[in-house]
C-alpha cells in the first residue's frame, strides 16, 4: 500500500491531465465552430449512456456511482482513510468506570431531573415543550443500568444522593418514566449482581430511607396490566420485591408496613382464561413473604387468606394444571404459602374453619399432582403443640382409611415422611380414651398388626442407613482436633438427615407411643424388636 501522500500526487496528477484534455482548443473560447453545428445522425444527443455491464475497466467496483466518477487511485485513497479510522476506534480506550465517571453521570442526572421539573411546570398544558426533556430524562435513567457491573461504586452512588432522586422519580406523571426506574431498580438490586453484602446494604438501605415501599405499593394500584408497559412495570415491582425480600427484615417490613399483602391476595383472585406471568409471579411472591416471617403470616391469616386459597386450590382436587406452565407453578405457590401459615395457631383454627380437611383428603382419594402436597399440607396442620383441632377433624371427616390405605403402599422417601407425621402428631395430641384415640388405635392393631409390622420395616431401614453414615462420621472423628469436630458438627448433622434420622425418630416415636399404650402392641413390638436381638432400649436411644 502506497503512504497516503504518494496516493494523493497520483490523483492530483491524473486529475490535471484530464484537464488538459478538456481544455486543448482554448482559442475557441466557449464558441462553436461550424463542425460542432453539424447534425450527426449517428450521434445521439444527451449524456452518454451508462458502459455496459461487461465492461469491467469502466464499471464502479465499489457501486457507489452510476457509471464510474472516481479513479481507482482516489478509491483506494478512501479504502486507506477508512481502515485508519476501523485502526482508531480499535485502539480507542473505552470511557473508565470510576468514581470521576459517577460524579459526572450524578451530575447530568440531577440536572436532567429539574430541567424536565422546570418545564412541566412552565408548560404544563403543553406538552411537546417539555416531552424532549422527558426523553432525556428516561434515557439517563436507562444509562444507569452499567452500574450493575461495578457495585463497588453503590455506596458512593448512594452518598451522592442520586439513589433518593432515582426512587422520587417513581412517582413521576409520566409512568413511562416510573417504569423505567423501577426496571433500573430491579438490575441493581438483582442477586445476579456480583455485589458484597456490605455494597448491597448500603444501595438498598438508601432506597428504603427514600420511602421505596411505598412508592412501589402506590404503583401497582395506577399500571394498567391491559397495557404492554404496564403489565412489564408490575412484574419489576415484583422483581424489586423478591430482590429485597432476601433481607427477612425487609419481608417482614413489607408485610407491617405496606398493603402488598393484601394487593397479592387480590391478584392471584383475578379470573383470567389462563394464568398469566403476573398472576403467577404474585403468588410466588406471597409464598416468600409468609415463609419469611410470622407476623406476614399473621396479617395474611387475618385478610381471610387461608380461606380464599383453599378456594383457589379447589378445583385442582381432581384435575391437575398443564405441566410446565404458569398455572402448575401458581398452584404449587400456593401450597407453598398455605401450608406455612397452619403452622400458626390461628392459622390452623382458620383451616379447620374452612374445611382444610375435607378438601385435602378429597386430594388424596382423588387428586394426582395434588395428592403429596395435601399430604404435605396436612402433616403441618396437624403437627405442633395445638395440632389437635386438626387431629380430631380428619378422623371425625373419615380421613384415617384415605391415610392408611396410602400408607399400605410404597412411597418416596418425602412421602413416607409426611405420613409418619401425621401419625405421630395424632397420636400425641388426640385426647386420652378419646373416640377419636381410640379408632386410631384400632387401625394400628387390625389386620393382626399389619401397620405396625409396617411402621417397624421403616424403622429397620432408616437404622441401616443411619448406622452407615455414623460409622463413617466416627472414621473421620478419629483423625481430627476437638475443634475440628465442633466445625463440622453441622455437617454431620445433615449427612444423618439425609440418611433417614428424623424419619428414625418420628417411627420410634409412632412404636414408643403404641408401646405404652396398648399391650397386644407392646407384646408385637418387643417380639419384633428380639428378631434383631434388640429391645425397648434402642427406641429410648433414638429419643433421647
Amino acid at each position: 500500500m502506497d503512504s497516503i501522500d504518494d496516493l494523493f500526487k497520483a490523483s492530483d496528477k491524473s486529475y490535471k491531465a484530464a484537464k488538459l484534455v478538456s481544455n486543448e482548443d482554448v482559442r475557441s473560447n466557449g464558441k462553436a465552430t461550424v463542425e460542432d453545428g453539424e447534425d450527426d445522425d449517428d450521434t445521439e444527443a444527451g449524456p452518454a449512456l451508462p458502459p455496459d455491464e461487461g465492461d469491467e475497466e469502466l464499471n464502479d467496483e465499489e457501486g457507489r456511482f452510476f457509471g464510474g466518477g472516481i479513479t481507482t487511485h482516489t478509491a483506494d485513497v478512501l479504502d486507506f482513510i477508512d481502515e485508519r479510522d476501523r485502526v482508531d476506534e480499535a485502539v480507542r480506550e473505552p470511557e473508565k468506570i470510576n468514581l470521576a465517571w459517577l460524579r459526572k453521570i450524578a451530575l447530568n442526572f440531577e440536572r436532567k431531573i429539574s430541567k424536565n421539573s422546570e418545564l412541566r411546570a412552565k408548560f404544563e398544558d403543553d406538552p411537546p415543550k417539555f416531552m424532549g426533556s422527558e426523553a432525556d430524562l428516561d434515557a439517563d435513567i436507562k444509562a444507569l443500568s452499567i452500574l450493575s457491573d461495578h457495585p463497588d461504586l453503590y455506596r458512593e452512588f448512594a452518598k451522592l444522593g442520586c439513589v433518593t432522586s432515582l426512587v422520587s422519580l417513581l412517582s413521576h406523571e409520566n409512568t413511562d418514566i416510573a417504569i423505567g426506574v423501577i426496571e433500573i431498580i430491579n438490575e441493581l438490586t438483582d442477586e445476579d449482581v456480583e455485589a458484597e453484602q456490605e455494597q448491597w446494604d448500603s444501595l438498598v438501605d438508601a432506597m428504603l430511607e427514600a420511602d421505596l415501599l411505598n412508592l412501589l405499593n402506590d404503583n401497582v394500584s395506577r399500571l394498567d396490566e391491559t397495557e404492554e408497559s404496564d403489565r412489564a412495570g408490575l412484574y419489576h415491582i415484583l422483581s424489586v420485591l423478591e430482590n429485597l425480600s432476601s433481607r427477612p427484615a425487609i419481608a417482614e417490613s413489607i408485610g407491617k408496613d405496606t398493603t402488598f399483602i393484601p394487593w397479592l391476595l387480590q391478584r392471584i383472585r383475578r379470573k383470567e382464561p389462563t394464568v398469566t406471568q403476573n398472576k403467577q409471579y404474585s403468588a410466588e411472591i406471597l409464598a416468600i413473604f409468609l415463609q419469611s416471617s410470622s407476623l406476614n403470616r399473621k396479617v395474611f391469616i387475618e385478610a381471610d387468606g387461608i380461606d380464599i386459597v383453599l378456594q383457589l386450590l379447589s378445583p385442582y382436587r381432581k384435575r391437575d394444571p398443564t405441566k410446565g406452565t404458569e398455572e402448575e407453578e401458581y398452584v404449587e405457590n400456593l401450597f407453598d404459602g398455605i401450608t406455612c401459615c397452619v403452622d400458626e395457631i390461628n392459622g390452623k383454627t382458620k383451616f379447620v374453619e374452612a374445611e382444610g380437611v375435607e378438601l385435602c383428603l378429597i386430594m388424596l382419594r382423588e387428586g394426582k399432582m395434588s395428592k403429596p402436597r395435601a399430604l404435605r399440607l396436612l402433616d403441618h396442620a396437624l403437627g405442633g403443640a395445638d395440632g389437635a383441632q386438626c387431629c380430631q377433624r380428619l378422623v371425625e371427616a373419615a380421613g384415617l382409611k384415605a391415610v392408611f390405605s396410602i400408607f399400605a403402599r410404597k412411597h418416596d422417601n418425602q412421602t413416607t415422611e409426611y405420613l409418619l407425621g401425621i401419625f405421630s402428631s395424632m397420636l400425641r395430641s388426640l385426647p386420652a380414651n378419646s373416640t377419636e384415640r381410640i379408632r386410631l388405635l384400632g387401625k394400628f392393631v387390625e389386620k393382626d398388626y399389619e401397620k405396625i409390622n409396617r411402621v417397624m420395616q421403616l424403622r429397620r431401614e432408616y437404622a441401616s442407613r443411619v448406622a452407615a453414615v455414623d460409622q463413617e462420621i466416627q472414621n473421620q472423628k478419629s483423625d481430627m482436633s476437638t475443634e475440628e469436630q465442633v466445625d463440622r458438627a453441622d455437617e454431620w448433622l445433615s449427612k444423618r438427615l439425609d440418611a433417614g434420622f428424623y424419619s428414625l425418630q418420628t417411627a420410634d416415636m409412632i412404636l414408643a407411643w403404641l408401646v405404652a399404650e396398648d399391650e397386644g402392641a407392646r407384646t408385637r413390638i418387643r417380639s419384633l424388636l428380639r428378631d434383631r436381638d434388640e429391645g425397648f432400649e434402642v427406641l429410648r436411644a433414638t429419643l433421647k
